[in-house]
């Protein structure tokens, strides 16, 4: 049984006495104890090797205390497994040197068995179970389809991922295709990931706000929602899409457990929006972190009062930034802890 259950209880819906709190991305680039192993080891080799991705998972929750920890991995694992190769270039990000562009590149694509091609994730949930101790849940996550997609074909980062686009909308049957390759190989992966001992699971539709909503419901959204039927049974599920505001009500009715909110949609609108029945997360912006501290705490009250404490999960509303200064990451979590209702 895990001690502290705040995080699940939330998931369940629950009454708390104060919501959970952890912070997307919050293993990694803001901490010195992160930079350290960065400078010894390079990207893929800290995700590949399990002590490495464990010790880095454990790292915040040493210095923070949050309620539940992610997994240091990825979301490009996945295109790595299928045979697609992926490399991180330093002050670049994710670049890939034969991105898919033609039918016959879909065709090249592998639907791998995960527990084989990403055993070392695997590992990796195991060796920070043991190094969790049950205290807190641990969270294991996934790219969502069109995400994977947008990298896949723009082969890097894009202010717009036109090049996705347009194979989508020129090429419907090849990108349909390859986003079916990729969800079959992203419920094999996350299912893989609760037998290894994950306790909840999170897809990120990074760019699923670069899509209007109706090309949202066929490009992005149903490949989702078949990953939510494959693992709802199995473990709770969150959904974060970045954008996303205009889907909060198909999200709402998915069978995920809770849905991530960006910093772009009020508390109020995303209760409204999914109904108000369902457990919300976020949505602080990651760059208000840079505010004074005692600025931040303030600001993190004011969030928990619009959302509500139950049905809530404080986190940020999207990643945190590299340059944040770790004693303004402390005054965010704190702030959480500290919470109590009016």
């Amino acid at each position: 049984m895990i001690k502290n259950d705040l995080f699940l209880r939330a998931l369940k819906g629950e009454t708390v006495e104060r919501p959970p709190v952890w912070m997307m991305r919050q293993a990694g680039r803001y901490l010195p104890e992160f930079m350290a192993i960065k400078k010894e080891y390079d990207f893929f080799t800290r995700c590949q090797t399990p002590d490495l991705a464990s010790e880095i998972t454990v790292q915040p929750i040493r210095r923070y205390g949050m309620d539940a920890a992610i997994l240091f991995s990825d979301i490009l694992v996945i295109p790595q497994a299928m045979n697609i190769e992926v490399e991180m270039k330093p002050d670049f990000g994710p670049y890939l040197p034969n991105p898919i562009r033609t039918a016959k590149d879909v065709e090249q694509v592998i639907v791998p068995d995960t527990e084989e091609s990403l055993g070392y994730v695997m590992e990796a949930i195991k060796l920070t179970k043991e190094k969790l101790d049950n205290e807190i849940p641990l969270i294991g996550f996934a790219g969502s389809p069109w995400t994977i997609l947008c990298y896949c074909v723009q082969g890097q980062g894009s202010k717009n991922f036109d090049k996705a686009k347009a194979f989508c909308f020129t090429q419907p049957v090849a990108a349909h295709q390859l986003l079916q390759k990729i969800t079959d190989t992203t419920i094999d992966y996350l299912k893989a990931k609760v037998r290894a001992g994950v306790d909840a699971v999170q897809v990120f539709d990074s760019w699923g706000g670069m899509l209007s909503p109706e090309d949202y419901t066929e490009f992005s959204w149903k490949y989702i929602q078949q990953i939510i039927d494959a693992l709802k049974d199995e473990a709770p599920v969150i959904v974060f899409g970045k954008g996303c505001w205009f889907a909060l009500g198909d999200m709402a009715k998915s069978g995920a457990s809770a849905l991530g909110v960006d910093w772009t949609c009020s508390a109020r609108n995303a209760r409204y929006l999914s109904g108000g029945q369902i457990t919300l997360q976020g949505n602080f912006d990651p760059a208000r972190l840079l505010s004074p501290p005692k600025e931040i705490k303030r600001m993190v009250t004011e969030m928990i009062d619009a959302f509500g404490k139950d049905r809530y999960i404080a986190n940020l509303g999207h990643g945190i930034l590299p340059n944040i200064p770790i004693e303004n990451a402390g005054a965010f979590v704190e702030a959480v802890k500290e919470y109590r209702q009016k």
